[in-house]
């Protein structure tokens, strides 16, 4: 398993704690099963051991949303 920091908004983080409760995980359970339901919703294979799928382009001006 790798770790791997994220830093979120603090409503996001709310409403994932929120979510969280209510379907019986805990935050980080919660955000893995979004992620899963990302991951298998945009038809990219998730493939243990192996090189990740090549990605989709990005949407936008292709610039960085950091500052």
């Amino acid at each position: 398993m790798v770790n791997f920091n994220l830093r979120l908004p603090d409503d996001l983080h709310a409403a994932i704690k929120a979510a969280a409760e209510r379907d019986g995980r805990s935050a980080h359970g919660q955000m893995l099963w979004y992620l899963r339901q990302a991951v298998e919703s945009s038809g990219t294979p998730v493939r243990p051991g192996h090189e990740p799928a090549t990605p989709a382009p990005l949407r936008g001006s292709g610039h960085s949303l950091r500052p």
